[in-house]
């Protein structure tokens, strides 16, 4: 992914993607059952949470067209350590990171989505600015 760059054409850390905002993070996680990528809202503040959400809804087709699929939207859930978090994810079952043998299988699935993350986020930082 290093040669790629972003949609802006600068050079950018595909892995520890940097949205701008404190609060509202792209992740990619793989464990031994599956592998996700998403947008991440961990605010604590669950109003400010939920404000950032209802933003990302509002722009629920621009990203829908950017990623050429629907993804699942979650307000409010627990992650693994117990924190409250909002997330709009996809998920891919039945891969592990620890087979080697899947790893074809995870980066055709993270590559094409977090580029096309990055060009809806080209587009829709700016709406986040006002929320500061």
């Amino acid at each position: 992914m290093a040669p790629i760059l972003s949609a802006e054409e600068g050079k950018i850390n595909w892995i520890n993607y940097k949205t701008g905002e404190k609060d509202l993070a792209f992740r990619m996680h793989a464990d031994n059952k599956k592998a996700t990528i998403g947008i991440e809202l961990t605010h604590k503040d669950k109003e400010i949470q939920q404000i950032y959400f209802e933003q990302l809804l509002q722009l629920k087709t621009l990203l829908s067209e950017a990623l050429q699929e629907d993804w699942q939207w979650q307000l409010h859930n627990n992650d693994e350590q117990g924190k409250i978090v909002s997330r709009v994810f996809i998920e891919m079952p039945g891969v592990s990171i620890y087979q080697k043998s899947d790893w074809p299988q995870l980066i055709s699935f993270y590559k094409p989505r977090i580029i096309a993350l990055d060009a809806f986020w080209c587009s829709a930082k700016y709406t986040f600015e006002n929320l500061r």
